[in-house]
């Protein structure tokens, strides 16, 4: 049996490769999909710091910012002031068609999985994550010569 880190590199990979082709049409990544959903979450704006607190975990703060930007070019979004941004009504109704192509994404993708199987392996690779990282802040980089 290959180890948990093979299977969620492997995960990763594999369901950001199909995001990116189901939302291509769209002109959007898996990632831009991601700040789109910030923005919708924050209704009826957000920070680009907000932007980049949550997705931090999903790409460093160059590749956000492209993604910001594609959004901003895409015409999704825009900036109502520096530093801030929104969904302009154009994106909010793009976004309902989005939402439909991802949610049926979301359906195949979990073909064959049970909904109690999916919460056990969300609560598993949380209370790993949640170890690691305390495990890293218990033991942080050496400070040895």
């Amino acid at each position: 049996m290959k180890p948990i880190g093979h299977w969620l590199n492997r995960t990763d990979k594999a369901l950001t490769r199909a995001m990116n082709g189901v939302l291509s049409e769209f002109g959007l990544t898996r990632l831009d999909w991601q700040v789109l959903n910030v923005l919708v979450d924050a209704a009826p704006e957000a920070g680009d710091a907000d932007v980049l607190s949550a997705l931090a975990a999903h790409a460093d703060v160059r590749t956000l910012g492209a993604s910001v930007d594609a959004v901003l070019a895409g015409g999704w979004a825009a900036r109502p002031a520096p530093h801030r941004l929104a969904l302009t009504p154009d994106g909010h109704r793009r976004l309902a068609a989005v939402t439909e192509r991802v949610a049926a994404f979301r359906e195949r993708s979990m073909t064959g999985i049970r909904p109690d199987e999916y919460r056990t392996a969300v609560q598993v690779l949380e209370r790993m994550a949640r170890n690691a990282e305390d495990d890293h802040a218990d033991h942080g980089p050496s400070t040895a010569p």
